[in-house]
């Protein structure tokens, strides 16, 4: 983990969730939320890999009382159901939700016990879950903000509602870009539904030199440069449109099923019927 450059302290008295905050883009950006002043939560799929990433954030001079630490692993609904529950509960008010937790489609198709494949349920239903699950308390503070770490590659994707797991015909590139075009969608979709003042976007920060970097086939740059990115469009005083997609720091243009109102329908039935909990046994 790098060095942090000074911000100021654009974060001061505000309570951040960073996801995925264990390494890499995370866990820089969580580094630079702090510097900033924030109270920074941080998620990983562990309690070992929290405390290292605590750990490394004390290291680098981030006060204790500044972190706290949130497990749960986004391949196992029911973890990121208690997470969201237990935060809403612990937390009165949060004002930054950074949805960065991400994951490589594997080579070979994968599904989770909740018969989802993989990608889709980490790198979507997870965060839509979480999102959904933390309305309140982003609701109560004065100008919360989300942030979604997308993908340029969902502006090529589709999402295939006949064959969501993509049991027919799979490749991880397609199976990562379907779960970046579904959280795109959401969160344009969710950024209209917001109160005045808050604002959702989904950010592609560049390539990062991280294990999702060959999908691009292109070099990749050090995480910390990404996560300044990131960071620019966290701080309550940067202006954004609401529910855009940014390339970078420019308002990017998303693609075409982003805004498809009979996707987006299909997309929200979708996604609350596969994050439902699951009916008791009798």
């Amino acid at each position: 983990m790098s060095s942090a450059p000074s911000h100021g302290l654009a974060f001061t008295d505000r309570t951040v969730l960073v996801t995925g905050a264990t390494a890499g883009i995370g866990l820089e950006t969580a580094l630079l939320l702090a510097v900033g002043g924030a109270r920074v939560i941080l998620h990983g799929p562990t309690a070992e890999s929290t405390a290292l990433a605590a750990a490394q954030l004390t290291a680098a001079g981030i006060p204790e009382e500044l972190l706290e630490q949130a497990v749960a692993d986004f391949a196992q609904l029911d973890q990121v159901a208690h997470l969201g529950s237990e935060l809403a509960e612990r937390h009165e008010r949060l004002d930054l939700l950074v949805n960065n937790a991400g994951m490589m489609a594997p080579e070979r198709r994968t599904l989770t016990e909740q018969g989802n494949e993989v990608t889709f349920q980490v790198n979507y239903l997870a965060p839509y879950l979480l999102t959904r699950l933390l309305e309140r308390p982003l609701a109560r503070s004065a100008d919360s903000r989300i942030v979604a770490l997308g993908s340029s590659l969902h502006r090529t994707a589709n999402i295939d509602w006949t064959d969501l797991t993509r049991s027919k015909r799979y490749s991880r590139v397609v199976a990562y870009g379907q779960s970046k075009l579904a959280l795109t969608t959401f969160v344009s979709t969710l950024a209209k539904w917001l109160p005045a003042g808050h604002t959702a976007i989904t950010l592609h920060p560049g390539v990062a030199e991280t294990p999702i970097r060959p999908l691009y086939g292109t070099l990749g740059r050090p995480a910390n440069e990404i996560a300044e990115t990131v960071v620019e469009l966290c701080r309550p005083d940067t202006e954004v449109v609401n529910g855009g997609y940014y390339d970078g720091l420019a308002l990017g243009v998303p693609g075409p099923q982003v805004n498809d109102k009979r996707s987006v329908e299909r997309l929200l039935k979708l996604s609350e019927r596969l994050t439902a909990p699951a009916p008791l046994a009798v």
